[in-house]
C-alpha cells in the first residue's frame, strides 16, 4: 500500500497541486480519509477517503491522462515551478 505523510506535497491527475494536512479516521465508520489543502484558487481544505486518493487514474474514463494513480508525490521544487511563476 502506498504511504501518504503529512506535509507532502501531490499533483493530481488533472496537473493541479495539493499539500496533505493529515490523515483522519472517520468518526462513524472508522474510513481513513485523507485531508488536504488545494495549493491554489481559495486554497480549499477537503478530505478524500484514503483508498480513493491513493488510487490508479481510470483509464476507461481518461485514457489520454500519463499519470498512473490519481495523486502522484512531487517535490516541492515542482510544485514552486508550477504555481509560483
Amino acid at each position: 500500500m502506498r504511504e501518504i505523510i503529512k506535509g507532502q506535497y501531490y499533483r493530481h491527475f488533472k496537473k493541479k497541486y495539493y499539500k496533505i494536512i493529515c490523515i483522519a479516521k472517520h468518526t462513524e465508520s472508522n474510513e481513513k480519509l485523507v485531508i488536504y489543502q488545494a495549493l491554489y484558487g481559495n486554497n480549499t481544505i477537503s478530505a478524500r477517503p484514503f483508498d480513493m486518493f491513493v488510487s490508479k487514474v481510470d483509464r476507461n474514463k481518461y485514457p489520454d491522462v500519463e499519470q498512473e494513480y490519481r495523486f502522484e508525490k512531487v517535490e516541492y521544487k515542482e510544485v514552486q515551478d508550477n504555481i509560483y511563476k
